[in-house]
């Protein structure tokens, strides 16, 4: 299979070919989010993209990979395309190429890149957290982009995302990515059930912003550290 040369963009669609592993897709959302929330120190370096995978905030789950597997992760993106290494410095750096090998909008690779780090969200849930990397106009916009994803054709790829049903308790739908293959819908589904009579939905909605607003905080602070570290040539943080 080639690929266009001038974009870096596969032709025939590669990463279809097979699904991403659960490591592939946290380094590539990784790599998507900090395109936009820390371009200052873009493209990564090989501790910083680990660091970032691991990080306890804007992540579900928490891992906790080693060097080798990322590594392993990044030698197969590439191979698929999706993220470029970079040359001319004295370290290792690597972006995504996410946008032009799978042939989506910006705005629909964000609301993947998230999917990717955080799980099955609501379209409500998936506009706070990515206020960070695109600030979506109202939440009928995001429903639009993630139905373009749903309905995208056999001949673009298929459907990248997928509606899950509502779960027992749930007021809204959550939307997953399908980047890593089928899901259990009815499984993920149950496993958003909430207690019945529990919040209102503005109680929700509140709740959701000061989370979203809390973890974007702890994470621009894990960011700017990260960078400082970077910029006096020490060990990052928690490394020896």
């Amino acid at each position: 299979m080639t690929s266009d040369l001038q974009t870096g963009r596969p032709r025939g669609h590669d990463f279809q070919q097979r699904p991403l592993s659960p490591t592939e897709a946290r380094v590539l959302g990784t790599l998507m989010e900090k395109a936009r929330t820390v371009p200052d120190s873009y493209p990564l370096t090989l501790n910083t993209l680990v660091t970032g995978c691991n990080q306890k905030s804007s992540r579900e789950p928490v891992m906790n990979l080693p060097d080798a597997a990322v590594l392993q992760a990044l030698d197969e993106l590439r191979s698929l395309h999706m993220v470029l290494e970079g040359s001319g410095s004295r370290v290792t750096r690597y972006e995504h190429n996410f946008t032009r090998a799978v042939g989506v909008p910006d705005q629909s690779a964000v609301l993947l890149g998230m999917l990717m780090l955080r799980g099955p969200q609501t379209a409500g849930e998936l506009r706070l957290n990515t206020e960070r990397w695109y600030k979506f106009l109202d939440i009928a916009s995001v429903d639009g982009f993630l139905e373009e994803l749903q309905d995208r054709s056999a001949e673009k790829g298929g459907p990248l995302v997928v509606k899950l049903p509502r779960a027992p308790g749930a007021r809204e739908q959550r939307w997953a990515h399908l980047l890593c293959g089928p899901v259990d819908a009815t499984a993920l589904a149950a496993a958003s059930a909430t207690p019945g009579g529990a919040a209102t939905e503005d109680e929700l909605i509140a709740l959701t912003r000061r989370i979203a607003a809390l973890e974007n905080t702890v994470s621009t602070l894990q960011d700017q550290l990260q960078n400082l570290h970077e910029q006096l040539g020490l060990s990052q943080p928690g490394q020896p």
